[in-house]
């Protein structure tokens, strides 16, 4: 009994622990623009790669030309697909954004609205590309990530 109960004290203590990010005081600090230096994953489980993530709306994929309409839902549609494996904004690790035309202004968007859906939790590692085009006409920014699940 006692070997069972250090076995699953030690196991809760991983999994409350399996995240850390970091942001080295030798660099500048990151969290005004989103995200985090570094992250990472000490204990055994599941990552999850989620493909990147459009701001269309709907199975029609509907798109607006407006960019921080489409930079909400693309941000929508990455919760979805984190909430479809039992996960939140915070369980991801690393994200890559890809804007088409980049500007300080859209920059700013896409600061204002990540900063909203993480709600105050440490950002993941990040990288911004800025693009000519995407896949499809009249898509401003996409959005793809890789998450994990403790197990």
């Amino acid at each position: 009994m006692k070997n069972l109960i250090s076995l699953l004290l030690c196991v809760f203590t991983f999994q409350t622990k399996a995240q850390t990010f970091k942001n080295p005081d030798l660099l500048f600090d990151p969290t005004p623009y989103g995200f985090s230096h570094a992250s990472s994953v000490k204990t055994p489980g599941e990552f999850v790669y989620i493909s990147g993530q459009s701001g269309g709306l709907g199975k029609n994929h509907s798109l607006s030309p407006d960019f921080r309409i489409q930079v909400k839902i693309a941000l929508e549609n990455l919760k979805v697909i984190l909430s479809s494996y039992n996960l939140k904004p915070e369980n991801v690790m690393k994200i890559t954004i890809l804007i088409v035309d980049h500007s300080p202004e859209k920059l700013k968007i896409w600061e204002e609205e990540i900063s909203k859906v993480w709600n105050g939790k440490p950002f993941p590692a990040s990288t911004l590309i800025p693009v000519p085009k995407l896949a499809l006409d009249g898509m401003l920014i996409e959005v793809d990530a890789i998450a994990f699940k403790a197990n």
